[in-house]
């Protein structure tokens, strides 16, 4: 990738995150004008002012840190200092009614569910790239001496059910997610209801975890398996057996010596296993199923001495993708949604889910990242800012203070009193729930920045692989 390519995709990052924060901000200030609250300051960025502009009796100013901005409300909180500067002393400003503060507070989370409708709109019309192993509940791949596959389960199963809760598609963090259910499960034991050549079986796997050390986020639960999915092909080598059958990019496997493949991991235990011997691999190009013979050949890369057998071709790791158009409340609904479970699985003794598996800015903005380097970048990305306007919505309104939720608690219970909260005791509070919001962020952040140096991306797939001459004859290019 191209220096330009990486500095085009780093603004286009900093400009769609930073203007989600700043229309959740909008609402603050249009509410606090519209209930005539005095505004001292509206910023754009953090850090040392780089312009700035007093507008009528606001502040307009832009930071030198490129990450949000912030609407300073004196009279929605004493803390000043942790939004903007403190108003000149003695300058007289009315004092806000505890509506006038829930009101304005509630106008970020509001704005935010907004913005989520509208990116959702967005990609309702555009559409939203689906992967085959995404929506599918069949299994594509039982990992060798797993649990899962002790227990029986087989390549082509198809889950209905995980303890109970009817399954229809793999990934996501809704209740009817086959992941989700897998992560989220507590007992010893997992229930699986699923249909194996039209008969019902219910099988119970007892779930695994990776041993981790060091400062790393804890595994989770898993059962070794891995959804169904049409190998496709993103590159074949050059001087392979591949390129010699010619098998091409965009070519999708569809069976190896007459069984269905299920997934790739498939055929590379099978190449392994038969080594050198040829095999009839039936693939599709352009909507046409072709079959052609090839003769693997024992191959080396330039970073090890292991002998293996292969074919020589380089997978598509998101697979064949297809379009599809969810409604924007159906979107947000299943954002909610997933969103809930996720906080019950946080307070539940008996999950495996932690504080530490929540992403902060620096996981979003990788993520990001990682979603514009794809050539369904935009659409990625659209659907992606659905998702960050609902989680920012949520999240803000928690009831912690310097949060929005916090302010919505503290205007309730100053209605309910009929007089304003003592001033230490709002500092006080306020000051607590910066240090845990503070120390929350530095301490997913942690793991966030450690996982960003160990590589949290795939490695990358050999450059220079050298393959044997195979002492069976070359098949007819496939057409």
């Amino acid at each position: 990738m191209t220096i330009s390519r990486v500095l085009l995709i780093l603004l286009e990052v900093v400009l769609l995150f930073n203007f989600i924060i700043l229309v959740h901000e909008l609402g603050h200030f249009l509410a606090a004008r519209a209930r005539g609250l005095y505004v001292d300051r509206f910023a754009i960025w953090f850090g040392r002012p780089l312009w700035s502009r007093k507008i009528g009796d606001v502040t307009w100013q832009l930071g030198c840190i490129p990450a949000g901005g912030f609407v300073s409300l004196p009279q929605l909180s004493p803390m000043e200092w942790i939004e903007g500067r403190t108003l000149p002393s003695g300058q007289p400003i009315r004092p806000a009614s505890p509506l006038d503060k829930i009101i304005v507070a509630a106008a970020g989370p509001v704005f935010s569910f907004g913005l989520a409708l509208i990116f959702g709109a967005g990609v309702w019309a555009v559409g939203q790239p689906v992967s085959e192993s995404e929506l599918t509940t069949t299994i594509g791949y039982v990992g060798k001496d797993s649990s899962a596959a002790k227990a029986g389960l087989l390549p082509g199963d198809q889950l209905t059910a995980i303890d109970g809760v009817p399954v229809t598609r793999w990934g996501g963090t809704e209740a009817g997610s086959v992941g989700w259910r897998i992560v989220a499960s507590e007992g010893t034991r997992i229930k699986l209801s699923l249909v194996r050549n039209g008969k019902t079986l219910e099988i119970e796997v007892a779930p695994e975890k990776e041993e981790v050390t060091g400062w790393k986020r804890a595994s989770l639960r898993e059962l070794a398996v891995l959804p169904a999915e049409t190998p496709m092909i993103a590159k074949v080598m050059p001087g392979s057996p591949a390129l010699t059958a010619g098998l091409q990019p965009s070519d999708l496997l569809t069976s190896i010596n007459g069984n269905k493949l299920w997934s790739s991991f498939q055929l590379r235990e099978q190449l392994q296993a038969g080594g050198t011997n040829a095999v009839r691999i039936g693939f599709e190009r352009a909507g046409k199923a072709q079959e052609v013979t090839v003769y693997p050949a024992w191959a080396t890369t330039e970073d090890s001495t292991r002998r293996t057998a292969m074919i020589g071709v380089v997978w598509d790791q998101t697979g064949p993708l297809t379009l599809t158009h969810p409604t924007p409340w159906r979107q947000v609904h299943g954002f909610v949604s997933g969103m809930v479970n996720t906080v019950s699985a946080l307070v539940s003794p008996k999950s495996d889910i932690k504080p530490q598996h929540l992403g902060g800015p620096v996981q979003i903005l990788r993520i990001y990242y990682l979603l514009f380097e794809s050539p369904q970048g935009w659409r990625l990305a659209l659907w992606f800012s659905v998702f960050m306007n609902v989680n920012l919505a949520i999240l803000n309104l928690m009831p912690i203070p310097m949060l929005d939720g916090g302010h919505i608690v503290l205007g309730l219970m100053e209605w309910i009193r009929r007089r304003p909260l003592s001033e230490p005791l709002v500092r006080w509070v306020q000051t607590a729930g910066a240090v845990v919001v503070l120390g929350f962020l530095l301490y997913v952040t942690s793991f966030d920045v450690g996982e960003l140096f160990r590589g949290g991306r795939k490695a990358p797939m050999p450059e220079k692989v050298t393959f044997e001459t195979p002492a069976n004859p070359a098949p007819a290019p496939a057409k």
